[in-house]
């Protein structure tokens, strides 16, 4: 808008609607926008006006949605633009129904917006909680520990999901899928045996077991009224410890993931709304919200959006590809990260036939051993088989036989066997 050739004044609201309600403002100069695209969070700020209290008058009588329009009229406004997400939207278009005119832009972490394929800031708290399941590996491997890493997102697991899969959590567990704890222990377990020293577990706040699910929300509301835990990656690493005896760690990176500088990606696409949402108010189309479909930028008319949530379909294409993901490759490389034990094994195998003078299986058409095969959950869990790092496995223990020794046992009892299989 202050690039085009039309004389143009921009005002900004502080603190949202908040400062729409009370008419609190300021003029925005070009120095106010220089280098904003490197900076997170808002220069107005926000606040949080909830939309099912907007048509309640405030403490002191006050009727917020006329004391909106009248500031409204009061500054000879063309249009609102408004960014935010599901709340933001949905008195966004209740002001469109009041007859002001709206353009809107979707900006939440929890890419839960319906009309659009993505919201901005979703991506940066991608990258954010990534990073921390990524941290997590070290001193998982390093104790051998099952740990939790709880992340954002109340009613969809978007974020959850998507940082889980490239964090290369073993088990990912999301509100829109209620949780069996027997199956994640018992998934807990299969790793164990298959030499696996650790588990690491994405768990969204909003995720809910299979039982509270079931429960009306009447006794839903009830048992939370006494719940003992302050939130349910808690419950659920006192469920594992208590039916597993295994050490188990929360953690919970929490309002990292709303900060920070915005990702490339998310400097990109916001530019592009804010481009075509600036071109909407020159073209004097009101009514839309700028989303993104198929990797082009749309106009979604406001009443559509408003009150619809985008969740995790169950059986999503990406939810199916999440659970054949157990091919133990790395969320960084895409290359594959063997287990050590699996690994040294299969070296020897191929230095024992070498030594008895048998053909050595090509490395190219070797199995490889870091794959695990799973069984796919009855829950449609999202469970990634990550495959443990180099430091995996490694022992201490300085009386461990050596390589030599190792090897002299095998052949021996390569030996004995072939003498009880053979034809006397």
């Amino acid at each position: 808008l202050a690039n085009s050739k039309e004389e143009v004044e921009i005002y900004g609201f502080l603190d949202g609607y908040r400062g729409l309600i009370y008419g609190n403002f300021r003029m925005l100069t070009d120095k106010d926008f220089s280098g904003i695209l490197t900076k997170g969070g808002t220069i107005l700020g926000t606040s949080r006006t909830p939309f099912k209290t907007i048509q309640d008058p405030d403490p002191n009588g006050l009727n917020k949605v006329e004391a909106m329009k009248q500031n409204y009229y009061k500054l000879q406004l063309d249009c609102l633009v408004i960014l935010g997400g599901n709340g933001t939207h949905k008195t966004a278009n209740l002001l469109r129904k009041e007859g002001l005119n709206i353009v809107t832009l979707p900006k939440t972490i929890d890419n839960d917006l319906w009309g659009t394929d993505m919201t901005f800031g979703f991506q940066s708290a991608v990258d954010i909680a990534t990073d921390a399941i990524d941290c997590i590996h070290t001193t998982a491997a390093s104790h051998g520990r099952v740990f939790i890493v709880e992340v954002m997102g109340h009613k969809v697991g978007w974020l959850t999901l998507n940082a889980g899969m490239a964090g290369g959590a073993d088990i990912i567990l999301l509100p829109e899928i209620p949780y069996d704890i027997d199956k994640v222990i018992e998934k807990i377990e299969d790793r164990d045996k298959k030499g696996c020293r650790f588990t690491i577990i994405a768990v969204a706040e909003g995720a809910i077991s299979r039982e509270d699910a079931a429960l009306t929300k009447k006794d839903y509301k009830k048992k939370m009224e006494k719940y003992p835990f302050p939130s349910v990656s808690y419950e659920v690493a006192a469920q594992i410890q208590e039916k597993t005896g295994r050490e188990v760690r929360v953690t919970v990176p929490g309002h990292m993931q709303r900060g920070g500088s915005p990702c490339p990606y998310d400097r990109v696409f916001a530019s592009r709304l804010g481009s075509e949402a600036g071109k909407l108010i020159l073209d004097n189309q009101y009514g839309f919200m700028v989303g993104y479909k198929n990797r082009e930028i749309v106009r979604v008319p406001l009443e559509d959006v408003a009150g619809k949530l985008k969740t995790v379909d169950p059986d999503a294409t990406i939810v199916q590809e999440a659970e054949r993901t157990k091919d133990g490759k790395s969320a960084k490389t895409g290359q594959p990260e063997p287990d050590i034990g699996v690994q040294e094994k299969a070296q020897k195998d191929q230095l024992l036939d070498a030594l008895m003078g048998k053909p050595v299986q090509k490395e190219d058409n070797a199995p490889n051993p870091s794959v695990a095969k799973t069984e796919k959950s009855p829950l449609s869990e999202p469970t990634l088989e990550k495959r443990s790092k180099s430091a995996e496995g490694a022992t201490l223990n300085k009386e461990k036989p050596s390589v030599k020794e190792e090897l002299r046992k095998i052949k021996e009892s390569r030996k004995e066997q072939e003498t009880e299989v053979s034809p006397t």
